[in-house]
């Protein structure tokens, strides 16, 4: 089998696929655990729903995967190392859900700076014209969102830890470049969109929330694990941060107990900002066409697994017994025949170790 599909697809899609590879289409298939494994044994590469998390453990009984797509959502439950390790490519498209996710943030900043219908007492609200927005993540959500925001007035500033300050993207874009502090203490609302890596575990939080402009508000459609919960919940309960809508939460993040449980001016919702049908559709298309490009160029037997530590030692062995036999046939004139036929059995391509799974 090519390609395993285990979430639903765009029939357009499918169809452009079907005719192109050996596929299996099976959307029930992650909820029966055994078929799913059978399944993943005998594919190539699979598309997956953001459900099924991918684990080293996975990966080792997928012997002939290649690449593994993801049409919607993020890859936070995919073991991006083991992946590397094993030469399997994560398929995602970065940028097909971009116009999808900035348009949600333009609509998420209009709707906070205005005055909640709720609130006792009613304070008037903001116009983005007369507003300074702070963009966290210089992505292609952030640019797509920068040229909305432009059509305001609306003054920019961005910070991106990948980008110097000197790049001549920043002026491109019409957005300055300054600091992580400077960007929370001068803006009137921040936009976060900053791709997720274990490092930035926590970025957003008692070095920078806290001197958040007074009543500031914030948009995130990035991963939860940026900011930290306890001061994210102490800004916006002491009222400095006047609001804040998260469209990404961790498993028990809003839990009885936890910092953000109730916390009344947090909003949040499940991942709808890049979940369009015309989002989708682009991010099918874009996954569908790197797998079809992966599969038509890449060998259809098992992948080239490293040999175990015990096999690799086994070949040092044999190579140095190797060696040690031609070093007495270079000093010895006369080499007596067990000799040479031990050597000739040392140099067979059998005794070679075989590769080990990971």
């Amino acid at each position: 089998m090519d390609l395993l599909i285990v979430e639903p697809l765009e029939a357009e899609v499918l169809r452009w696929l079907d005719a192109r590879h050996e596929l299996f289409y099976s959307p029930w298939l992650p909820s029966d655990r055994q078929a799913m494994q059978e399944a993943l044994a005998q594919t190539r590469a699979v598309m997956l729903p953001p459900s099924v998390a991918v684990t080293s453990a996975t990966l080792l009984r997928a012997p002939r995967l290649r690449a593994i797509g993801r049409v919607v959502e993020g890859s936070e439950n995919i073991d991006k190392e083991a992946c590397s390790r094993a030469g399997i490519e994560i398929v995602r498209s970065v940028d097909a859900t971009a116009p999808a996710e900035a348009e949600f943030m333009l609509g998420a900043l209009l709707a906070l700076l205005r005055p909640s219908p709720e609130a006792e007492s009613r304070v008037a609200g903001r116009e983005l014209g007369a507003c300074t927005v702070g963009l966290i993540g210089m992505t292609h959500t952030a640019r797509t969102l920068a040229r909305l925001l432009g059509v305001f007035g609306t003054r920019l500033v961005g910070y991106d830890p990948a980008l110097h300050s000197s790049h001549m993207h920043w002026r491109r874009w019409g957005v300055q470049p300054v600091g992580l502090q400077d960007l929370f203490e001068r803006c009137d609302a921040v936009c976060v969109q900053l791709n997720y890596f274990s490092r930035y575990h926590g970025l957003l939080g008692e070095r920078y929330l806290p001197h958040c402009r007074p009543g500031q508000v914030m948009v995130s459609v990035s991963h939860a694990g940026l900011f930290d919960d306890a001061v994210l919940a102490d800004v916006l309960k002491s009222g400095r941060m006047s609001a804040a809508w998260l469209d990404s939460v961790a498993p028990g993040m809003l839990e009885p107990g936890q910092p953000l449980h109730q916390v009344q001016s947090l909003l949040v919702t499940p991942r709808l900002a890049a979940y369009t049908r015309e989002a989708r559709l682009r991010s099918a298309w874009a996954v569908a066409r790197r797998l079809d490009e992966i599969l038509r160029l890449t060998p259809t037997g098992m992948r080239n697994q490293r040999p175990s530590l015990a096999a690799a030692l086994s070949s040092v062995d044999v190579n140095l017994n190797a060696a040690a036999d031609n070093l007495a046939a270079a000093l010895a004139p006369v080499r007596p025949a067990s000799v040479i036929k031990a050597l000739a059995v040392d140099e067979q391509p059998g005794l070679a170790a075989s590769p080990a799974p990971l």
